[in-house]
C-alpha cells in the first residue's frame, strides 16, 4: 500500500509525533511516554510515518531513535499554496468590492 504525506498528517497523534521529533531525534520510549494510548498504537503511527518517508528509525545501541525527515512535507505545502493563491485573490476582490460599496455610499 502506497502511503503519502497527506495520510500521515491526517491523524492528530501523528502530527504530534512529528512535532515532538522535529527539532531533535527521540527514542521510541520517550515518544510513547507522551501519549495516553498503548505502545502498540504509537508503534503503528510510527510505522505509517516511516512508510510515508516523514521519519526514519535508527538503531543506536539498545535504543531506537525516531528522526524527522520533514522535507517530504513539501508535497503538502505545494498543494496548500495553490489554494492560498486562490483565496488571496478572492479575498482581495472582496476587499475591493467592499471599498467600492463604501465609496458609493458616501
Amino acid at each position: 500500500m502506497r502511503r503519502d504525506s497527506f495520510q500521515a498528517i491526517a491523524d492528530p497523534t501523528r502530527r504530534e509525533i512529528l512535532q515532538m521529533i522535529a527539532y531533535k531525534p527521540l527514542n521510541i520510549n520517550s515518544v510513547t511516554e507522551k501519549f495516553d494510548v498503548s505502545r502498540t498504537a504509537i508503534y503503528k503511527h510510527i510505522k505509517i510515518l516511516t512508510e510515508c518517508g516523514l521519519i526514519t528509525v535508527k538503531q543506536q545501541g539498545r535504543e531506537r531513535y525516531c528522526e524527522a525527515k520533514l522535507d517530504k512535507l513539501k508535497e503538502v505545502a505545494d498543494w496548500v499554496e495553490q489554494y492560498r493563491k486562490i483565496w488571496t485573490e478572492r479575498l482581495d476582490s472582496l476587499d475591493d468590492y467592499l471599498i467600492q460599496i463604501q465609496t458609493k455610499e458616501k
